[in-house]
């Protein structure tokens, strides 16, 4: 998908100063990952003298809590990075969630899927030969899709649980080709079908990741979206909501993903040393930019450091 070293990603000739973001979810506390993650975004908002905005993406209040959120804020600062504005919390913002359903509804592209995961594992067991993703994982199958008017009605009225699809083939016979471009691998041909139908909201969680993430990045004005290269086919579900939402495509820099001595990815779900950890062993943030391969960022002063090097 990607190779090759990482860079300074830079605003192209005759483009502003760039507006990035980190946007960790408060699930856990932050780990080596996170840094480098974060010193790509922020370094390239102080090396082009633009703007860095930190993100809480705590939609998800069952695994999100107030002393994760609280760790974020602690170790970002003690690793000597700043941020240009008081934090954005995704859960401030529901209403523009619920608008930009609204929106895409009255478009015709969305439809309420009542399948369980139970269920979606025994028809792609069925059909023998599901589509797969581009991670390799199966592709909803489109069961809810057929569903007419009446049917949906009446098992939405009969309180069954349900989620939000995005048909994406009728998003696209609306939109037509999209592109997008990465500063690594060049102009990148949307294909959001390669995700098949995604949630998008469910019946009890009002917005998925999706649809969240790309509403927040119009909001906050964002120019350059820097994040792990484990997110780029992502970008093309993101392209297409753009399109279809009327919002502004930033550009995109897909870095390395950070790994163990084991060659295994750095995460939380693999029980990454925390940075809180490391912290409480003694380690100085010069050890931890050492750790991930990179020097020690400058002082926060909101002045080039020049870290990585400019590609």
């Amino acid at each position: 998908m990607i190779k090759g070293s990482d860079f300074l990603p830079m605003p192209e000739p005759g483009d502003p100063p760039a507006v990035t973001r980190f946007a960790p979810t408060p699930s856990g506390y932050l780990h080596l990952g996170h840094a480098y993650s974060a010193l790509m975004a922020w370094e390239a908002a102080r090396a082009s003298k633009g703007r860095f905005y930190l993100r809480i993406e705590d939609i998800d209040v069952g695994r999100c809590r107030p002393e994760f959120e609280q760790g974020i804020y602690d170790d970002l600062r003690w690793l000597g990075l700043d941020w240009d504005a008081p934090p954005f919390r995704q859960s401030d913002h529901m209403q523009g969630y619920a608008d930009a359903l609204d929106r895409l509804d009255r478009l015709g592209v969305l439809y309420p899927c009542f399948c369980t995961r139970r269920q979606i594992r025994a028809e792609i067991a069925e059909a023998g030969r599901a589509p797969h993703g581009p991670s390799g994982e199966a592709l909803y199958p489109g069961i809810c899709r057929p569903l007419d008017v009446d049917e949906r009605r009446r098992r939405i009225l009969a309180n069954e649980p349900y989620a939000l699809r995005l048909d994406v083939g009728r998003a696209l016979d609306l939109t037509g080709p999209l592109t997008w471009r990465d500063l690594r691998v060049g102009d990148v041909p949307a294909d959001a079908a390669s995700l098949g139908d995604v949630v998008l909201a469910r019946k009890d969680v009002p917005t998925s990741y999706h649809l969240a993430v790309t509403i927040d990045d119009a909001l906050q004005g964002i120019t350059m979206i820097t994040r792990g290269e484990d997110l780029f086919h992502t970008t093309h579900i993101h392209r297409l909501l753009q399109a279809l939402l009327g919002l502004p495509t930033p550009v995109y820099y897909h870095h390395n993903l950070i790994a163990d001595s084991t060659g295994a990815r750095i995460a939380k779900r693999n029980r990454a040393v925390t940075l809180r950890t490391l912290r409480h062993m003694g380690k100085q943030p010069a050890d931890i930019w050492r750790l991930i391969g990179l020097p020690d960022p400058e002082p926060a002063t909101g002045s080039t450091s020049g870290t990585l090097a400019a590609g």
